[in-house]
């Protein structure tokens, strides 16, 4: 015999239960923001701090902005700027296309290769570059004439070394070789950082060497190069201004004999100060936009540029000026994002 147990129909109360109660809406919760005391004080303290900066600069009469006004734009301060944008772009080039050999040379699988560019790397890093450039100046008092001829030899043509080597030159050399030590491993650390597979693959391939490096290591390391390449760059344009030791008219050293003749120091270590920020900016963007165009492989959606950014925010505001207004208005379309479509 096998008991069976009644079930009731679907939807159908249980025997002895009233009817099911309502359910019972949610109390609406109190959403309160997180709040951020210390965020608010230190915004705050920063605020006050900027405006005070500011408040000094413009009613401190120290800062003599007239006489600011009077050189920041004169012959020879733009003339010493020119020097310095000489100099840096000299010493840029030289020191890095010297740096790139060094740096493939302590890639070598020589062992001569590697410890003579280790040796230039150490020497030249260790010694201070006021101290190179002084030790450049003063060249003819070490090697009175140059000449090239048999080593250990005779010479065939010779020339005196002052004549070869100016103050300028003296200057670029000195600048290009300390230039080169640092450039080297920052070259180095970029091919260093490109898989091995790569390399592996491209010999696999039958590609030759020299071509490998130009079109498969270079590229890709450039995307490791470039940021403290460009570093590099701003702060060998700033370090120009030793070379005032050798009495070239750069900025810093033309700066100095202006207010050495007027006594008027802080007006005119402004003049080469603003000169100096607006430089390493145009270098700052300039390395900005190389760094783009060399990440397009690896960043699909690069970031927008400041002038993309405003020409976003111009279309954002000219969008809002003509959307209509009312109960009727029909929402605008949403702008196409800044930074494009995968």
């Amino acid at each position: 015999m096998r008991l069976t147990t009644a079930t009731a129909p679907p939807g159908a109360a249980a025997p002895g239960s009233g009817p099911e109660p309502p359910p019972v809406p949610d109390a609406p919760l109190d959403v309160v923001p997180a709040r951020h005391p210390a965020r608010w004080a230190a915004a705050v303290a920063v605020t006050v701090l900027a405006a005070q900066f500011v408040h000094g600069l413009a009613t401190n009469p120290v800062w003599e902005w007239g006489v600011f006004a009077d050189h920041v734009l004169s012959e020879t301060i733009v003339r010493a700027v020119w020097v310095t944008l000489q100099l840096t772009a000299y010493a840029t080039v030289l020191g890095f296309l010297l740096g790139t050999v060094l740096a493939f040379m302590r890639l070598s699988r020589s062992p001569v290769l590697r410890t003579v560019a280790w040796t230039y790397v150490w020497i030249f890093r260790s010694i201070p570059m006021i101290v190179q450039l002084v030790f450049w100046f003063n060249l003819s008092a070490l090697y009175e004439e140059l000449g090239v001829g048999i080593p250990f030899g005779p010479v065939f043509w010779s020339v005196d070394s002052n004549s070869l080597v100016g103050t300028i030159g003296a200057a670029v050399i000195g600048l290009s070789l300390h230039q080169a030590a640092y450039a080297a491993e920052v070259v180095r650390g970029g091919v260093v950082s490109v898989d091995h597979g790569q390399r592996e693959a491209a010999a696999a391939l039958g590609i030759p060497r020299p071509r490998q490096i130009r079109r498969i290591v270079l590229p890709q390391a450039m995307r490791a190069i470039l940021p403290t390449a460009g570093n590099e760059v701003v702060g060998l344009l700033k370090g120009t201004s030793v070379v005032y030791v050798m009495s070239i008219g750069e900025l810093f050293y033309q700066a100095q004999v202006i207010y050495g003749r007027t006594g008027r120091v802080i007006p005119l270590l402004l003049v080469a100060t603003a000169w100096y920020v607006v430089l390493t900016t145009l270098l700052s963007l300039a390395q900005y936009h190389v760094e783009r165009r060399f990440a397009r492989g690896a960043d699909r959606t690069p970031p927008p540029t400041p002038l993309q950014r405003a020409r976003h925010l111009l279309r954002a505001a000219r969008a809002a000026a003509d959307r209509p207004e009312g109960p009727d208005a029909v929402p605008a379309t949403p702008l196409e994002p800044l930074g494009g479509t995968r």
